[in-house]
């Protein structure tokens, strides 16, 4: 099994695309995780950069905010179809919202499912708080209820929302790694959704629960014989990353921590 390793645009956005995309194969990565546009010259630019470095492209939906339902659904196809457009690896959404009903998370995830099978391109869920998969037992109903339904990984969320290490959801989280085709190697807390550095002493406990459910997910793609698993090192900018009072200078450099991770979980699956 191919194992390949993405950064995020995340925490990255003032640095011009190309100089971006040249950092980032220079660390090591295989790809870029991102949003894009709608303009379509400033798509091109970003699409032709990738291709220019070599990278893979994992689109990436965040942005669908709106809280009335129906213009909720015309924006959120809207996105997903234009992520589509520019034949990613697959798309990454956040969908839904925690206070839309069972039915209406439903919906938008049959919408998904409908534009992939009109482009033919992937379409995984990713599990986030403030979203359809806010936490680890409403989201098993989803899993349980939706047999086709599949999930990007970010486990920092649940320990965040359930303030555990999810001791005490073992089955939620299995069905969870069962449906894992994508991971955001964040590591989270109860008290927060990220550590503020991986290579602190003092966070070996959250950096080993999250080390284990994502080795669940590893070990579970090599007994089926799967192809690819694709992780992103996630660790994510302001207000994620703490700032120091009154200078505002980050605890940590994001950069250097997402690498970190990256190198980390490349040794580990190798």
């Amino acid at each position: 099994m191919k194992t390949l390793f993405f950064c995020p645009r995340w925490g990255q956005e003032r640095v011009e695309w190309d100089t971006f995309l040249q950092k980032v194969k220079l660390a090591g990565y295989d790809g870029v995780e991102a949003s894009l546009p709608y303009d379509e010259e400033e798509k091109s630019a970003i699409l032709n950069g990738l291709k220019k470095h070599n990278l893979l492209f994992i689109a990436q939906h965040w942005e669908t905010a709106e809280k009335d339902f129906d213009v909720h659904c015309t924006q959120y196809r809207k996105r997903l179809l234009n992520l589509a457009s520019a034949n990613p690896l697959f798309i990454n959404t956040q969908t839904g919202k925690d206070y839309y009903s069972f039915e209406q998370n439903r919906q938008l995830i049959d919408m998904a499912c409908t534009v992939s099978k009109e482009t033919g391109v992937k379409i995984l869920h990713e599990t986030h708080r403030g979203k359809f998969s806010f936490a680890a037992h409403i989201t098993s109903e989803y899993l349980a209820k939706i047999d086709d339904l599949r999930i990007t990984l970010d486990i920092s969320h649940w320990c965040n929302t359930a303030e555990t290490f999810l001791h005490d959801q073992p089955e939620a989280v299995d069905l969870a790694i069962s449906r894992t085709d994508h991971i955001h190697s964040r590591v989270g807390y109860p008290e927060g959704p990220q550590i503020t550095d991986p290579r602190a002493p003092e966070w070996k406990e959250a950096l080993d629960f999250h080390l284990q459910c994502w080795d669940k997910v590893v070990a579970l793609k090599q007994k089926q014989n799967a192809e690819l698993l694709t992780i992103t090192s996630e660790f994510g900018a302001p207000p994620y990353l703490p700032l120091l009072p009154y200078t505002l200078q980050p605890v940590v450099s994001q950069w250097d921590v997402n690498v970190y991770m990256m190198e980390l979980l490349k040794e580990r699956y190798k």
